[in-house]
């Protein structure tokens, strides 16, 4: 029965666009997604430039993944991941992005920050 699944499970394979609502207004954001069978692969881009995607899955049209990028707080770099997770409706990729950790840059200590607060996205197929 899981073959017959995984034969059901939507390709999200492309390039995807869309905009995230961010403090200064909005931000464009690009995905390119490559899926084999569950496995899911690719980059997101965006303002800051471009980023791997890590740990990605994909079944059926839900689709879940990490990002980790630097982000600039005040006079400090902080290394931090960022969780997608969400699903293929239609045209629409409709994900939600959490912060799950962020650290000082080089530091080795623990996380020091975590939001709660997911932001919604949603992105349509270019092709």
């Amino acid at each position: 029965m899981i073959p017959l699944l995984l034969c059901l499970a939507a390709d999200v394979s492309g390039i995807w666009t869309g905009q995230v609502a961010t403090r200064g207004g909005t931000q464009d954001v690009t995905l390119k997604l490559e899926q084999q069978g569950t496995k899911l692969t690719g980059k997101l881009y965006d303002d800051r430039g471009s980023s791997p995607i890590s740990e990605g899955k994909a079944v059926g049209d839900v689709v879940i993944f990490v990002v980790a990028v630097q982000e600039q707080s005040g006079n400090q770099i902080n290394d931090t991941r960022l969780r997608y997770t969400g699903t293929l409706r239609g045209g629409t990729l409709e994900l939600a992005r959490d912060r799950e950790s962020s650290t000082i840059a080089g530091n080795s200590g623990g996380v020091f920050q975590k939001s709660s607060a997911k932001q919604l996205i949603k992105l349509k197929r270019l092709y």
